[in-house]
C-alpha cells in the first residue's frame, strides 16, 4: 500500500508492517496506524510515521540502547490487549524530542511513556509510568 508522508515522499510499505494502537498515542488519539522507518542504515533512531496523517512522524530510539537499567513491567491489561505471550516478541521504543536553544541543541527521550509493539500481531499501546522513577525528558545529549 502507498502511504503519503511530508518528511519522506511517496512510501510503499506492505500493510502487515503497520502498527496499531488501540488508542493511539497520548496526545493523538485519533491518529492509530503506525509504520516504523529506519533514519539512516548506521543510525539507532527509527521514524514511527502516521499512515494517515503525512505530517505526523516521531523519532524513537531503543530505551535499553540509552540506558541500560531501564526497565519496567507490562500490566497484566497491556499483555492481554496486545496479545503478549513472549517477551521476546515485544519491542520498546520512547519518543525522542530534539529542541534548539540556540546554538545547543538538546535530545531528549521520553522514558516516562514507552511505546510496546508485538512484534508478532502489530498491535502497540503507549504507556504511562511512573513519573517519580521514570523522566519525561531524559538526556541523551
Amino acid at each position: 500500500m502507498k502511504i503519503e508522508t511530508s518528511r519522506f515522499g511517496t512510501l510503499e510499505v506492505d500493510e502487515a508492517s503497520i502498527i496499531s494502537f488501540s488508542q493511539g498515542l497520548l496526545g493523538f488519539p485519533d491518529e492509530k496506524r503506525y509504520v516504523l522507518l529506519p533514519h539512516r542504515e548506521d543510525s539507532p533512531f527509527l521514524w514511527l510515521q502516521s499512515v494517515d496523517n503525512p505530517d505526523l512522524a516521531f523519532v524513537t530510539i531503543n530505551p535499553f540502547t540509552v540506558n541500560r537499567d531501564y526497565s519496567f513491567e507490562i500490566p497484566d491489561n497491556v499483555q492481554q490487549e496486545l496479545d503478549i505471550h513472549d517477551a521476546a516478541n515485544v519491542q520498546t521504543l520512547v519518543l525522542v524530542t530534539i529542541r534548539r536553544d540556540g546554538s545547543n541543541p538538546s535530545v531528549t527521550a521520553n522514558m516516562l511513556g514507552p511505546v510496546v509493539i508485538n512484534t508478532e500481531n502489530k498491535k502497540a499501546r503507549q504507556l504511562a509510568l511512573d513519573p517519580n522513577i521514570y523522566d519525561v525528558q531524559y538526556s541523551l545529549s
